[in-house]
């Protein structure tokens, strides 16, 4: 604890020079300009090279003569987006950052997969948008607080320095967002799928038919899952077989509902059964297990709703209820007191 101590006095010390503060401040900004311009030679370098262009330019190509074989609208909206903009300045930009082990940009292509990025480029472009976020905005902010302000160097060292870990954090709790908002997406358009898949199979279709059909017709509600599906379809097309492209799908989505459809769907492949049958069975198990959710959530209304009757309604009732007689109180006993 004294050596704690210690190091807070010194510290606090070296804070009240100015001569420190100044030499600080100097060498932050010297490593922020030093990164802007590493990231703008990384930019030029990865714009300049022509057969990363050319690369590029084949990675659309194939991805919109892919939408247009029966990917549907989310296809195109996907390849048009990776030749697009942030593809394009943001990609070069951050290939160098993205680290060399195979873990960690296994784990990071994941979650990218997870959250509906699936071009060759995200990867590059989530390093380069966090880059990005993390030089620009907090030399934006010093540029801006320093000529136009009267704030301490130190106040605004922090300042900046929060926006940069802001910047740095954000595309990470960005990604987490998303993903998120597609499982929800997709767990919500699961009980139609499944609805739809079993009168499929019922009528003579097979499962990757089937399952190519429901994706047609959910195009319109549920463009997330049909999108996942209309994968599955072509994975199946191109010789994938079915066993590997349920795996993909579980593996691509991370969405609990759909890993248990996976694993039923291939016990059933594995003994034999009919597909329908447990397709059926699947689909009242999920409809009990979202009646349980809602019943759940019912049932943690009446807590969650103590917490703003406390602080919100009971103070203004008790001003509306106790105020006039309060009043009429004060006033008697001023009266009589004079």
């Amino acid at each position: 604890m004294e050596h704690v101590n210690q190091l807070m006095a010194w510290f606090d010390k070296q804070i009240a020079n100015p001569a420190v503060i100044e030499l600080g401040f100097a060498t932050l900004m010297g490593l922020a300009i030093f990164a802007l311009l590493v990231a703008l030679v990384l930019l030029i370098i990865g714009l300049s090279d022509p057969l990363r262009r050319r690369l590029r330019g084949l990675e659309a190509h194939a991805e919109v003569a892919a939408a247009g074989h029966g990917a549907g609208t989310s296809g195109i909206k996907t390849a048009a987006a990776s030749g697009g903009g942030l593809d394009t300045w943001l990609g070069p930009m951050g290939e160098k950052l993205v680290p060399s082990e195979e873990e960690k940009q296994h784990k990071l292509a994941q979650r990218l997969r997870r959250a509906g990025m699936r071009s060759p480029g995200a990867l590059n472009v989530f390093y380069g948008a966090r880059m990005a976020l993390t030089v620009l905005p907090a030399l934006a902010v010093m540029a801006v607080l320093v000529p136009l302000t009267r704030l301490p160097i130190s106040t605004a060292l922090l300042i900046m320095m929060s926006v940069a870990i802001a910047g740095y954090v954000l595309p990470s709790f960005w990604l987490d967002k998303q993903f998120t908002k597609r499982t929800r997406l997709l767990r919500r358009g699961l009980p139609d799928a499944l609805d739809l898949l079993v009168v499929c199979t019922e009528a003579g279709l097979g499962l990757a038919a089937g399952i190519q059909r429901v994706s047609h017709e959910l195009a319109v509600s549920h463009p997330e899952l049909s999108d996942e599906l209309n994968l599955f379809g072509l994975q199946t097309r191109a010789g994938m077989d079915h066993r590997s492209a349920l795996r993909d799908l579980e593996e691509r989505t991370g969405v609990e509902d759909i890993r248990g459809l996976v694993t039923t769907l291939l016990q059933s492949m594995r003994f034999g059964t009919s597909i329908a049958g447990t397709l059926r069975i699947y689909a009242s198990e999920l409809r009990e297990k979202r009646t349980q959710e809602a019943e759940e959530k019912a049932a943690k209304v009446s807590t969650k709703m103590l917490f703003p009757l406390i602080f919100c309604v009971f103070p203004s009732f008790f001003v509306v209820a106790l105020g006039p007689p309060l009043l009429g109180a004060m006033e008697a006993l001023a009266r009589s007191g004079h």
